[in-house]
């Protein structure tokens, strides 16, 4: 194995997030709100199979165990099955998940998960089909729900629900959700609205702090659980009255940013430091030959001696990310 992916502050990167597209179908208000807008970039066709294959075995050959397939909406990708088995037949990849808003699963997450996939994180910010219709400007809520209740059917998968609760529109249905997970074992987790470069007025109309969602939890019997070494940012907290769990994405809160152990790769392949970070370095030009591995794998770790110790949106400074699909959230 190559040396272990570590940056100056002695963070080591066990998790790629893989962009495979930046299209959506969905126009959610925190993100797309009118829509996936096409860039007009020439030459922009996203990561192929071959390419996908040599980027996740370099990250791998570095001690990446974890990698989650985003977007966009990556079941778009008429391929993506197939990128699901390209990604879990990696030697080393111990975990292969995926972020979807779950439009295809009812119909298609059996193959999915017969193709690899381990971890499913679907995105589902109101449990009333009106709210639901207002927020992703699409009346899905059914055959998103329908997704969910197939995969804990089939089984053999761990399946979280990502939420984005914002004041003036879903923030009063923590309730509901916690009712949801009472006997289902899914994993609720709320993330905090992030302020990028196109969402000013909106965050500063609909944010609501992490932390006082954790507050109404520990006021009502939940409790921290210990984090395992490829998790993702959340806090997660469990119930013994609950079948479920949640789990709680922070970005505002100190600290954030000590335990960093993931790096992004975008559907056009640049490898971003941070969700919040600058342009990118360029990779893909390394992804074109088996004999470029040790290049691809010097080029990604020479990378990491400009990450940053933190994000700076306490100061308020989203870095140039217009969006969150823009490089897969």
């Amino acid at each position: 194995m190559a040396k272990q992916l570590e940056d100056r502050f002695r963070r080591r990167f066990y998790y790629l997030r893989l962009s495979v597209t930046d299209v959506c179908n969905f126009k959610c208000t925190y993100c797309l709100p009118d829509g996936y807008q096409p860039s007009g970039r020439k030459n922009s066709s996203f990561l192929s199979l071959p390419e996908i294959e040599r980027v996740v075995r370099a990250f791998v050959e570095c001690g990446t165990s974890k990698v989650r397939i985003t977007g966009g909406e990556p079941s778009l990708r008429k391929d993506f099955t197939d990128i699901i088995h390209t990604v879990a037949s990696t030697p080393g990849v111990e975990k292969v998940a995926v972020t979807t808003n779950g439009y295809r699963m009812a119909n298609h997450v059996e193959r999915w998960l017969q193709a690899g996939l381990t971890h499913i994180n679907v995105s589902v910010d109101s449990l009333d089909p009106r709210m639901f219709h207002q927020i992703t400007g699409q009346n899905r809520f059914n055959d998103v729900m329908a997704g969910i209740e197939r995969a804990l059917e089939i089984g053999g998968c761990q399946v979280k629900v990502n939420a984005v609760l914002m004041k003036g529109l879903n923030g009063q249905e923590l309730p509901q959700f916690l009712h949801w997970v009472k006997d289902r074992p899914v994993q609720l987790r709320f993330i905090e609205l992030m302020q990028t470069g196109e969402m000013d007025e909106l965050f500063s109309q609909h944010h609501i702090a992490g932390t006082d969602i954790r507050a109404q939890l520990l006021r009502n019997g939940w409790v921290p659980k210990v984090r395992e070494r490829t998790d993702g940012p959340a806090q997660v907290f469990v119930h013994p009255d609950y079948c479920g769990s949640v789990g709680l994405i922070m970005p505002y809160e100190k600290g954030f940013c000590q335990d960093c152990n993931r790096l992004r790769v975008s559907a056009l392949g640049k490898l971003h430091l941070c969700l919040f970070g600058e342009q990118g370095v360029e990779l893909r030009d390394l992804m074109q030959q088996d004999d470029q591995q040790d290049q691809l794998i010097e080029r990604i770790s020479r990378a990491l001696d400009n990450k940053a110790e933190t994000h700076f949106l306490h100061d308020g400074n989203t870095g140039i990310t217009p969006h969150l699909a823009s490089i897969g959230g």
